[in-house]
């Protein structure tokens, strides 16, 4: 599928709120969390990303860690506990963590790329996009081949998703290339680099680009905070960067003319 087909797709430049901008100054220690979300919006950003894990009951979460133990003042894996429980919980002894259902109506003009994280997420994840008619508004992605696989026969093609970016340390970049041009996925989403077979490997090129493009596809960067090479992406001609500096981002393109 060609990235054109998709409305997700349709503003000049795609530039993702990485878990609402984690290292954004108003944001530190409360990311993925609603407060940081608005904080990108209030910038200009109608593109986010965020992760999704299910609780025990069936909760799909905006949440990036199978665990709590990290951000939280409690402890536990995710999918073991009630939601009862885990909305106890506060990112850093601060913010209630979020059920991606909240963000959906918080932000009915935004634009969510969702991660997958766990198996129980996927038919939450689906199921959210369905009741909330969010078939434009939502790109869904995955590191596992079988959970993305599954949102694809879920959801059909109405909504757009990314290449598995495991592709690329699965089959070794050329081969894995060849086949994902050809894939129902309107985007590639991928780091500059990647450790494969304990070598750094970089992955972003000019001829890469110029191939997805060709099939009518889109190059999308993460997770991106430095401004050179934010620079350097632009000169290469990605159609988006995920960041944590929201600021700095937004910065960037707009001395390119290319904030909008």
């Amino acid at each position: 599928m060609r990235a054109d087909e998709y409305p997700f797709f349709d503003a000049p430049f795609l530039a993702f709120a990485h878990r609402g901008g984690a290292r954004y100054a108003p944001n530190l220690h409360r990311e993925n969390t609603r407060h940081a979300f608005e904080q990108a919006a209030a910038l200009g950003y109608r593109y986010f990303e965020t992760d999704v894990h299910a609780t025990a009951d069936g909760v799909l979460l905006a949440f990036h860690d199978d665990r709590l133990d990290r951000v939280t003042d409690r402890t536990g894996l995710v999918a073991a506990l009630p939601w009862s429980e885990v909305a106890e919980a506060r990112i850093h002894g601060r913010d209630p963590i979020p059920r991606l259902a909240e963000l959906l109506t918080a932000f009915p003009d935004a634009r969510f790329n969702v991660d997958a994280k766990s198996p129980g997420a996927v038919d939450l994840l689906a199921d959210a996009v369905e009741e909330h008619e969010a078939w434009d508004r939502v790109c869904v992605s995955s590191f596992g081949v079988r959970r993305l696989h599954r949102l694809r026969r879920r959801l059909g093609r109405r909504v757009a998703s990314s290449a598995s970016a495991a592709g690329v340390a699965a089959n070794r970049f050329l081969p894995w290339l060849t086949r994902v041009l050809n894939t129902s996925a309107p985007a590639l989403q991928i780091p500059v680099r990647h450790l494969l077979a304990r070598r750094d490997v970089t992955l972003l090129t000019p001829a890469l680009v110029r191939s997805v493009h060709r099939a009518g596809k889109q190059v999308h960067v993460w997770t991106v905070d430095d401004a050179p090479l934010m620079e350097w992406l632009l000169e290469q001609g990605v159609d988006g960067i995920f960041t944590d500096r929201v600021d700095t981002l937004k910065d960037v393109l707009t001395a390119h003319g290319r904030w909008t």
